[in-house]
């Protein structure tokens, strides 16, 4: 049986769908993003993870987020430019999209539930919120805006 974060897709920064069976098999660190927030330095971390652990069946996804201070304002291709421009960004990236409220991505509904925040809370507090899922499809963790990715390092390898 598949694991129902398998069952969903999302729609590739570059345009067009893509199921997110496709990556079945892999560990992710799956992360709302955006280009004008104090966390976008990440995208860096975010990258060196990505060029590290890739060979070994790991993918760092990205969902561009505009709803924390309004700090994702562009188009897709903009977002595109930045990230590859400034951090040389190589690993996936999605159409952006809304991570609470009532248009929440069907993704974080289903991240959300699995891996709550403090005292239960499911909302994402900020930009940077990181998913930790396994070769199962199951999600091990969430990580803090402020966790600096390669912090998350051990726990990737432990899963590798």
């Amino acid at each position: 049986m598949s694991a129902p974060i398998y069952e969903l897709s999302a729609e590739r920064l570059e345009g067009g769908v893509q199921s997110l069976g496709e990556y079945a098999g892999k560990v992710l660190l799956i992360v709302n993003t955006a280009s004008h927030c104090g966390f976008t330095p990440q995208y860096q971390g975010l990258e060196d993870l990505h060029m590290r652990y890739g060979p070994r069946g790991f993918e760092v996804l990205g969902f561009p987020c505009n709803q924390f201070g309004a700090q994702e304002p562009g188009e897709a291709a903009e977002i595109a430019s930045f990230c590859q421009k400034n951090y040389g960004v190589a690993f996936p990236m999605f159409a952006k999209i809304d991570v609470n409220g009532e248009h929440t991505h069907p993704l974080y509904r289903y991240l959300k539930k699995a891996a709550p925040g403090l005292l239960g809370s499911e909302a994402i507090k900020w930009n940077f919120t990181k998913f930790l899922v396994n070769r199962q499809g199951e999600v091990i963790g969430r990580y803090a805006s402020a966790t600096a990715p390669e912090t998350i390092a051990e726990d990737i390898e432990a899963l590798l």
